[in-house]
């Protein structure tokens, strides 16, 4: 039988494994997709990555609204990143996905992604300034991977306390 160790030994094992696993592999971003646009999201702001589950939709609001998801018993207002920019709607099938976003943020909110593309380290990219000044508030840098590919940084903080973002209802005329 198995040398028994106590759970105060365990717990520290354990956090010190965790602290040698995150020193020697830093992928601290999550790579996402939607509407031709490759996003970059610190882990940090992400709560957890989900296929898209039934949403309920809720009427008189903007089309990139998409409705209500029920996760788990907790609601999350899903907003398809795509449509939100003003590009086709995400297809909630196939590789879609739902990034619900941080509860430290302290709002329950989840973005419907057209795919992702797993984790990436900071290591992996480098500023380029080709593109331009982005309008959008929430777009923190323009990066280049090495494969010659545009990523956008997302500012979390920065697009859900934008009034683009919280105006998710249309005025009845």
């Amino acid at each position: 039988m198995g040398r028994r160790i106590s759970l105060r030994e365990f717990q520290e094992n354990l956090v010190r494994r965790l602290a040698e696993s995150r020193a020697s592999d830093r992928r601290t971003l999550l790579g996402v997709e939607a509407g031709g646009e490759k996003w970059l999201v610190d882990l940090t702001d992400t709560g957890e990555i989900l296929p898209v589950p039934a949403l309920s939709a809720v009427p008189l609001t903007q089309t990139w609204f998409r409705g209500i998801a029920n996760v788990r018993g907790t609601l999350y207002g899903v907003i398809d990143f795509s449509a939100f920019h003003q590009h086709a709607a995400v297809t909630s099938s196939g590789f879609a996905r739902l990034l619900l976003l941080h509860g430290r943020h302290g709002v329950n909110n989840a973005l419907l992604f057209s795919r992702t593309s797993g984790l990436h380290s900071p290591e992996e990219f480098e500023p380029t300034t080709e593109n331009g000044v982005d309008q959008r508030r929430w777009v923190s840098g323009h990066l280049r991977d090495m494969h010659g590919n545009t990523w956008l940084r997302l500012d979390v903080h920065n697009l859900i306390t934008h009034p683009s973002f919280l105006e998710a209802g249309v005025r009845a005329s």
